[in-house]
């Protein structure tokens, strides 16, 4: 299992297929397994880079400084991997990290997919998160994983996957940091807020969210899709914060489709 150091910190990264690079950003759970279901269809055709960020999964259960170090972690899983450049889809925390690569990193990223995110925080978000900083101070980590199925997940699709979430809960309890490293990565993306830069975004952009996420709800991408010039914008009609999971054949077709032009559209 290839390994980089960087910054304090051991991660955990794979590959797998071959062609045009695509690198996969989890969201807050920073563990690549998130992207399980978008693996096989996407290595069919393309070089699939996926990590475990700082913090969680295999990788060092250190704090995160910012949005701003996860990139630059990101951008050293593409030198390891030998890579120069890459479509980056990032979800939710991921987004914000794969927005941050083209504004910081821009001659890393080939174009870009930002998949339920947001741009800034506000005082929705602040309350939510207000709840899950409080669970995990309490040393509630199974309540805490509860909580974020709840988050992630629409009510038909938890009661259609119950025996599926359960095992899901127990295993992202065991992935996650203690409650010290969590936190650092929640107040990494409440700082987030690099709204004011996104014009200067330049590669193709897809902003891709489900009509009923409550953690990242759709007027986050509104605006992220209105501040990035010519971005595309697809909402789907459900999926919850999880989309790419709950309602994968309409997101990996969305994410293929938006693929393909890019490799038509390369010179």
């Amino acid at each position: 299992m290839p390994t980089i150091s960087r910054d304090g910190c051991r991660i955990h990264w794979e590959r797998h297929g071959s062609g045009p690079a695509v690198m996969l950003i989890a969201g807050l759970g920073g563990v690549a397994s998130y992207w399980t279901p978008q693996l096989a269809p996407l290595a069919a055709r393309y070089t699939v880079i996926v990590h475990d960020q700082r913090g969680s999964g295999r990788s060092s259960r250190v704090p995160v400084a910012s949005i701003e170090q996860m990139a630059a972690d990101a951008a050293a899983v593409l030198d390891a991997a030998g890579v120069a450049r890459a479509t980056v889809v990032g979800h939710s925390t991921g987004g914000a990290i794969g927005m941050t690569m083209a504004l910081d990193h821009a001659a890393r990223v080939d174009a870009l997919v930002i998949n339920s995110s947001t741009g800034k925080p506000d005082v929705y978000r602040r309350k939510v998160f207000a709840v899950r900083r409080a669970l995990l101070a309490r040393g509630r980590r199974a309540d805490y994983a509860r909580y974020t199925s709840l988050l992630l997940y629409p009510s038909w699709w938890i009661n259609q996957h119950a025996a599926e979430i359960e095992a899901e809960e127990e295993a992202a309890a065991r992935a996650r940091g203690s409650a010290a490293v969590q936190a650092s990565r929640l107040d990494a993306i409440l700082n987030f807020d690099r709204r004011a830069e996104l014009p200067r975004i330049a590669v193709p952009t897809l902003v891709l969210c489900a009509a009923d996420d409550i953690l990242t709800p759709p007027y986050f991408s509104d605006e992220i899709h209105r501040l990035i010039p010519n971005a595309r914008y697809v909402l789907l009609e459900r999926g919850g914060h999880a989309c790419s999971r709950t309602v994968t054949a309409a997101f990996n077709r969305t994410l293929l489709e938006f693929l393909a032009a890019q490799e038509r559209s390369a010179p």
